[in-house]
């Protein structure tokens, strides 16, 4: 169990997942620096943290833009040292009508906002972490990083190299005390989800996966993946003949039609 985090960034922090790790991370003594880029949102955000006692800096930064986070993750860890940060932005998209592909600039933003953006959230972390010997990763990826959606090929993708990415950053940075820990939620009720075209097994509320993805940090376990039936099957479906698997994912509904 790693010692509990006083000074956390919070990537995406406006709404859905982030919104409901703010809250849950929020207490006397703790502060917080959120970023997102809905300022209305992620200043009322930062009120209902203040509110349960913790100390908040908000940041109206793109993830995408690697200067401005890095001077920003400057600034902040001056002042507050940091323990944890939860990479944590990202979109989504899906296929259109008659399994047509994601428009191709939405997908390269996708990619830029879920894989880079993630990529540019621990460069501007990273050294301050390196220089303390401590600290705490989390690295939003998603249950579909297990297995390529069709309904979504972009996002799954994406999701995908985040978890690949996670992997080999948390053997390279474990002799270090840094921790990493790659978080792979399924289906989770945010305005996020909701853009998911087919039915959502399994889906838990944004509370829920929090104190879900607070725990598991704080353990510095590799993977937190819930629901933990989800994953099992997906995981399943990798060692049985692809065409099967895919033959089950229809079943789920997580298939297009034929």
């Amino acid at each position: 169990m790693t010692k509990a985090p006083k000074s956390i960034v919070i990537t995406g922090a406006s709404s859905g997942i982030g919104r409901a790790l703010a809250l849950e991370l929020a207490a006397p003594g703790v502060s917080l620096g959120l970023l997102g880029r809905q300022e209305s949102k992620l200043r009322e955000v930062g009120m209902l943290c203040q509110a349960k006692g913790a100390q908040v800096q908000v940041g109206c930064v793109d993830v995408t833009d690697a200067a401005g986070l890095a001077l920003w993750f400057k600034s902040f860890d001056e002042a507050h040292p940091i323990d944890w940060v939860l990479a944590n932005a990202g979109v989504t998209a899906s296929i259109g009508p008659n399994g047509a592909l994601e428009r191709l600039a939405e997908a390269n933003v996708l990619l830029a906002a879920n894989l880079n953006g993630v990529l540019n959230t621990v460069y501007a972390a990273l050294s301050f972490l390196r220089a303390r010997g401590r600290g705490q990763i989390g690295l939003m990826s998603s249950l579909a990083a297990w297995r390529g959606m069709a309904l979504t090929p972009a996002y799954s993708a994406s999701k995908a190299g985040v978890k690949a990415y996670g992997e080999a950053l948390r053997d390279l940075l474990a002799p270090e005390g840094i921790g990493i820990s790659v978080i792979c939620p399924g289906f989770v009720d945010t305005p996020m989800s909701d853009r998911f075209p087919r039915h959502r097994p399994g889906m838990i509320s944004a509370e829920l996966a929090a104190a879900k993805i607070v725990a598991g940090m704080g353990s510095n376990q590799a993977y937190v993946a819930f629901p933990g039936s989800f994953m099992l099957g997906l995981r399943l479906l990798n060692v049985l003949p692809f065409d099967l698997g895919s033959f089950f994912l229809r079943l789920l509904g997580l298939q297009p039609k034929r």
